[in-house]
C-alpha cells in the first residue's frame, strides 16, 4: 500500500501458490530480476532463503537483526538477551547468506540493557537503532562503499 500511495510499484507474491520454497524463490528473483533491482533488503521477513536464492544474490541482500550479531541470532533476540542477563543488546545489520544471522556485518549499534526492561520496552530502544542503520547501510551500498572481504566488510571512505 504505501509504495502504490508512493507511486511505485508493488507486487505480492503468495508463496502458497508455488509448490515449495524453491519455486517461490525462483518466481521472486524473476520479479526482481524483471524489475532490475540491484540490492533485496529484508526487514521482518521471517522466511528462510533457499540456497539459490541467496547465491542468486550473493552479497545483494541485507537484513536487519535485534541483536548484536553473532550473539543471540534466529527468533526472540531480546528475550534471549535478557533471559542470558546481557547487560548490552543491539541492531546488526548484516549480509544474508546461507545460514540464520551468520552473514558478514555492515553495520551495527549497541543498546544498553536496563535492569527494569521487558522484550517490549528493550525492543522500542533497538527499533530505533535500526530505523537509523539500515538507510545508512543502503546508502553505502549505493555509493559502492561496501568492499566485502571474506566475512569482513570493510566501508571505504574513497567510493
Amino acid at each position: 500500500m504505501r509504495a502504490t500511495r508512493a507511486g511505485l510499484p508493488a507486487v505480492h507474491i503468495d508463496p502458497r501458490s508455488h509448490p515449495d520454497r524453491a519455486a517461490f524463490d525462483a518466481a521472486v528473483t524473476a520479479v526482481l530480476a524483471g524489475h532490475g533491482v540491484e540490492l533485496v533488503c529484508l526487514a521482518g521477513y521471517m522466511r528462510l532463503l533457499s540456497g539459490e536464492f541467496v547465491a542468486a544474490w550473493r552479497s545483494r541482500i541485507l537484513n536487519v537483526h535485534p541483536a548484536l550479531l553473532p550473539a543471540f541470532p534466529g527468533l526472540h533476540a531480546q528475550r534471549q538477551a535478557l533471559d542470558h542477563g546481557a547487560k548490552v543488546s543491539g541492531a546488526t545489520i548484516h549480509l544474508v547468506d546461507e545460514g540464520v544471522d551468520t552473514g558478514p556485518i555492515v553495520l551495527q549499534a549497541a543498546v544498553p540493557v536496563r535492569e527494569d526492561d521487558t522484550e517490549a520496552t528493550l525492543a522500542a530502544r533497538i527499533l530505533v537503532e535500526e530505523h537509523r542503520l539500515y538507510p545508512e547501510a543502503v546508502r553505502l551500498y549505493a555509493e559502492g562503499r561496501l568492499a566485502i572481504e571474506g566475512r569482513r566488510v570493510r566501508i571505504r571512505m574513497d567510493a
